[in-house]
């Protein structure tokens, strides 16, 4: 319905037409002048001009005729015509191809709902307590122009419904012809007709009941239609469905400037974004957004971007997102540890039949340490031992990996510097008493700890012992260096926290009944893991015992700590998954397919968990859940004497380290890759 201002001669107001039973007096209020246009509303076939107000229509109770300044009555001054034009041509565009809905509620509410089908605000029209019409007013939106049937620009704003102008109180409007929905389907379809129903000959009836239908008011029609769907049957429902449901879908992305399109498409999965991608045109701009898909991948822990040398086109106009790319690619990696095609290992022989005792991996270098007392070091991605470490005198039993940088510790009581590229020994640390049986690595500083209850903090460029800390009363097996702190777990069942430069022991943390084994620091808390079967969980600062994680029954060979997340191994075959903070066991990695001996060592990402054992396999696990994935290794010699000694795993590769203990399984690494193809 279009609602105009009149452009003729103002000052006598157009009389409402008389209905039958009137009492002859031509001066209607105006509310009850819009309900009779209303229920002419189908036979009124041109948009009338605006009434002018009559007496109590603008005040109750007034007497004054309409002035002349369009009849706006005494609440308003009179406006000059540059003014009049001004707010003409503000409604004009203001205009808008719409609906809108004047009914009166069941509770007999006088809220009038307006409601534009080519926009997306919602205004509404209000009775006043005179029976005027107050439009309550929303904010406004520029769109593109479009011309009107005398061939001016009309820029599609709001249609005004029921007589409006900015919160003034107005007299009714006279409606123009009614958009039906068969206009919109029609509309909507383009020069493509509409289906019909195949096969059926109208009923002769058909249209004189379709006259009847149309002569009715909108109340009755509503009546009507409610009465017709009582009586359909569920296909029928079903079909009409299917016609009408069309016609409301809207494409609210679209609609949406972009930075409020992309801030919507940010709640999606990654999965349903490469989905809405499909959609149209500008979905897939938005869809390729960098920034949307970095948030992704850092959701996913992906913190570098793909860039490719040659950046790939999609099509005309759409280049890979970097971010995007770098996703799909993890994605893709992930798929292959957990279900692709396991391509046969690189087997890489070395140490004789020697046991591997230590094992780093770093980039694309591999280094293995054995009793033999040799470290090699191993191209990752050619197999190829390109260095062998000797120097040694006994067995190497631990060792750390820094770029190229290697330090090894020995039966032979020493610590030793080398460079991995050259295969020199660049410094041999003495100090120790006894076997160098632990160490951990920051920055350029090494803590070692021997069997002689003593731990030394080494610088690795000069090769001095800058610090000795002693406290222990037996050997030191575990120990843990932040840059800041030492922490270090001993035979004498205690966890001693150190500050290594005033070489003072800070806490001694006791509660353990039995040896400690293993040792996890994130900064903030400790674990340790005992041959009592229990672990604990201790406070660096105040060395309080805040957990005693329950549940394992043998000694916890190996753990590992991410973000409060504890992941240990156990001699007695099960492997748990712990909340360090709630002290809660979230998951234990057991069932038909659990190891069928000692776990021998573990390494968990943010979605898979591999473990190794005894019984001489590798296996896959689900973080979240605790499933079982699949066997990643499986020796023939499993069970027979075949072990699975160490395992190092990066994003796209595995490392295991095997072999046997009675000559069942020759010493070999076994490298797996898991990564994809980028071409």
């Amino acid at each position: 319905m279009t609602c105009r201002r009149r452009p003729g001669p103002e000052g006598a107001p157009r009389a409402s037409p008389a209905q039958p039973g009137d009492s002859g007096d031509s001066r209607v209020p105006a509310a009850q002048a819009v309900a009779e246009e209303e229920e002419d509303e189908e036979e009124e076939e041109a948009p009338g001009p605006w009434e002018s107000e009559r007496p109590g229509k603008g005040s109750p109770g007034s007497g004054a005729e309409p002035d002349a300044s369009g009849g706006r009555g005494v609440q308003e001054p009179p406006s000059s015509a540059g003014e009049q034009e001004e707010e003409e041509e503000e409604e004009e565009e203001e205009e808008e191809e719409g609906s809108c809905c004047s009914e009166e509620g069941e509770d007999s509410s006088n809220v009038y709902l307006y409601y534009t089908l080519g926009e997306r605000w919602i205004d509404y029209l209000q009775r006043t307590g005179d029976r005027g019409l107050l439009r309550h007013l929303r904010p406004k939106m520029k769109r593109k122009s479009e011309n009107g049937p005398d061939g001016r620009a009309l820029s599609p704003g709001k249609k005004l419904c029921k007589g409006s102008e900015y919160g003034r109180t107005l007299g009714p409007c006279t409606p123009s012809p009614t958009t039906t929905f068969g206009d919109l389907r029609n509309a909507k379809a383009g020069q493509a007709r509409r289906r019909r129903i195949p096969s059926v000959a109208p009923p002769p009836e058909l249209q004189d009941w379709l006259r009847t239908f149309q002569r009715w008011s909108g109340p009755e029609k509503l009546l009507a239609l409610d009465e017709l769907i009582d009586r359909c049957e569920p296909a029928q429902i079903k079909y009409m469905m299917q016609v009408i449901e069309p016609q409301f879908q809207r494409d609210f992305i679209s609609l949406l400037p972009k930075e409020l399109a992309l801030y919507v498409l940010s709640f999606l999965e990654p999965r349903d974004l490469l989905r809405a991608a499909q959609t149209c045109r500008y979905w897939r701009v938005l869809a390729e957004d960098n920034l949307l898909w970095r948030e992704k991948c850092r959701e996913e822990g992906i913190e570098e971007p793909l860039h490719l040398r040659k950046r790939r086109l999609l099509s005309p106009g759409f280049m890979y997102s970097p971010w995007k790319f770098a996703f799909l690619r993890q994605h893709r990696i992930d798929m292959n540890w957990r279900s692709g095609e396991l391509r046969p290992p690189k087997v890489l022989k070395g140490h004789d039949d020697h046991v591997i005792t230590c094992l780093q991996f770093c980039g694309n270098r591999i280094v293995s340490g054995s009793d033999d007392n040799t470290l090699k070091v191993w191209s990752a991605v050619t197999g190829e031992c390109v260095q062998t470490l000797v120097g040694h005198t006994g067995g190497v039993w631990s060792s750390q990996m820094r770029d190229s940088i290697v330090i090894s510790g020995s039966t032979d009581r020493t610590l030793k510097v080398w460079n991995a590229d050259s295969g020199e020994c660049v410094h041999t640390l003495y100090g120790h008493t006894s076997t160098v049986r632990c160490m951990h690595l920051h920055g350029n500083r090494v803590v070692s700890g021997s069997r002689d209850a003593t731990l030394r903090l080494w610088d690795i460029e000069t090769g001095q012992c800058l610090h000795v800390l002693m406290g222990h009363v037996a050997a030191v097996r575990c120990v843990q260096y932040d840059g800041n702190k030492v922490v270090s777990g001993a035979y004498d069942y205690t966890v001693k926290v150190w500050d290594p430069e005033s070489e003072s022991c800070t806490h001694t943390l006791q509660g353990h009944t039995n040896r400690v084994y293993s040792l996890q620091f994130d900064g903030t808390h400790i674990v340790s893991g005992s041959l009592d079967t229990s672990i604990r969980v201790w406070d660096v600062e105040s060395g309080n015992c805040l957990h005693t994680l329950m549940g394992h029954q043998s000694l916890t060979s190996g753990m590992e700590l991410r973000d409060n997340i504890l992941v240990s191994g156990n001699a007695d075959s099960t492997v748990k998954i712990w909340d360090i903070k709630t002290g809660q066991c979230l998951q234990t990695l057991q069932g038909p397919s659990k190891h069928q001996s000692a776990v021998t060592c573990l390494q968990f990402s943010s979605k898979f968990v591999v473990t190794s054992s005894d019984d001489g396999t590798v296996k896959l696990w689900d973080l979240k859940t605790g499933e079982f994935v699949r066997n990643l290794v499986a020796l023939e010699s499993g069970g027979s004497g075949g072990v699975v000694w160490r395992i190092r795993a990066s994003n796209t590769k595995l490392v295991c380290a095997v072999g046997s203990r009675n000559g069942t399984e020759e010493t070999k690494l076994l490298v797996l890759d898991f990564d994809v193809d980028l071409k």
